[in-house]
């Protein structure tokens, strides 16, 4: 596989193995936010990956994170309604916010009830300039999922988002996905947090993968590969038959 000498490639034998790194990870930084500024701001991911991660968070870590300093956001949501199977935030409630002592007032979920996704994003980008007063948000993390399309958050190829400048949110329709009215960060607001983990797993995340760390970025074919820290860590965390 091509890459550059500066990708983080951590390479675990199963998405078992690989979770339990990542969560151990999370416990960390969010330790060490706290520590130094009283809280740990995190934008969650969807997908099927991450499900295994947020039950070890909240099972094997659940009294080893001060869940009570614990902001948490979402990189991007499906445009369904939160009690939808398809949603992410559900995903996220079950799997994970239901199960630790973390404050209502503390979990910021993408609204999917506007009328019109475009006033949606707004509003969110509103919630999320209430938390981060500077140019752009600085998350503590961001975790991001791959798509076999290269596709990260939901910004897929060739998507009029990925040439977005200014704006933190934005909405997004995407006839390749279901369903295809999203929200989404923008890889601006992506690219400015302290830390940015991609979590991979499994055979067919294999050809993104290598598109995505290929030297040089193509974000019109393979968006993963346009996530690149201005001013923090990105780190890949995946499994062998991904990195095979």
């Amino acid at each position: 596989m091509s890459r550059p000498d500066k990708a983080d490639l951590r390479v675990y034998p199963n998405l078992k193995a690989l979770s339990q790194a990542v969560a151990e990870s999370v416990v960390e930084l969010a330790k060490a936010a706290v520590e130094q500024s009283g809280r740990f701001t995190i934008a969650l991911s969807g997908g099927k990956t991450p499900r295994r991660l947020y039950g070890l968070l909240a099972r094997k870590h659940r009294r080893q994170v001060p869940w009570d300093k614990v902001q948490v956001f979402w990189g991007d949501e499906r445009y369904v309604p939160p009690d939808d199977p398809r949603s992410d935030y559900r995903m996220a409630r079950k799997m994970l916010l239901d199960r630790v002592p973390i404050p209502e007032g503390n979990m910021h979920p993408m609204p999917t009830l506007f009328p019109r996704p475009e006033h949606a994003a707004e509003a969110y980008q509103a919630t999320l300039r209430a938390h981060f007063p500077g140019r752009w948000p600085r998350f503590d993390l961001i975790l991001l999922g791959l798509g076999v399309d290269g596709h990260t958050a939901s910004l897929f190829p060739n998507n009029p988002a990925l040439d977005e400048k200014s704006r933190w949110v934005v909405a997004v329709d995407a006839e390749e996905a279901d369903p295809p009215v999203r929200l989404t960060l923008t890889l601006p607001a992506i690219n400015h947090a302290k830390n940015i983990y991609f979590v991979a797993a499994g055979k067919d995340k294999a050809p993104a993968l290598q598109h995505a760390l290929a030297a040089g970025p193509d974000p019109r074919a393979a968006p993963a590969s346009a996530v690149a820290p201005v001013d923090g860590r990105l780190i890949w965390w995946v499994d062998r038959p991904a990195a095979r």
